[in-house]
């Protein structure tokens, strides 16, 4: 029996996101509009565009998808996600402008009180991952 050929899995695509809240605790959280995790409330986030840090990456979602501007802090949550095909990178963020407002592919933004979380149709781990870093 000859040996199966090794193939090497693809690298992981890049992404960011933010783990912003406001004054009173709350955290900023959009449904997706779009695969994966459709519906589902998520951290604002997406894919690094090349040449692009995380860090900025991070800003840039927040901005498109929720219309708000924000100063992007410390790392907070590194995680492989989706059998390992996303590097997810979420930094703590501070709103420094902007209106709310839902945009590019979030279907809806929102400030959730943080014992609401556990009642949300979340995405996979997030959960589990606000409840460590938070």
């Amino acid at each position: 029996m000859s040996p199966q050929p090794y193939e090497e899995k693809p690298a992981p695509v890049e992404c960011a996101g933010a783990v912003v809240r406001d004054a009173l605790g709350r955290l900023l959280l959009i449904r997706r509009g779009r695969e994966p995790s459709a519906g589902m409330w998520s951290l604002p986030g997406g894919r690094v565009e090349p040449g692009e840090s995380a860090a900025a990456a991070a800003a840039r979602e927040v901005r498109e998808e929720t219309g708000l501007d924000v100063e992007v802090g410390q790392l907070l949550i590194e995680a492989l996600i989706w059998d390992g095909r996303y590097r997810v990178q979420d930094f703590a963020a501070t709103v420094v402008g902007g209106d709310l407002r839902a945009g590019d592919d979030a279907a809806d933004v929102r400030w959730v009180d943080l014992d609401a979380l556990a009642s949300m149709p979340l995405s996979p781990g997030l959960l589990e991952e606000l409840r460590r870093v938070l």
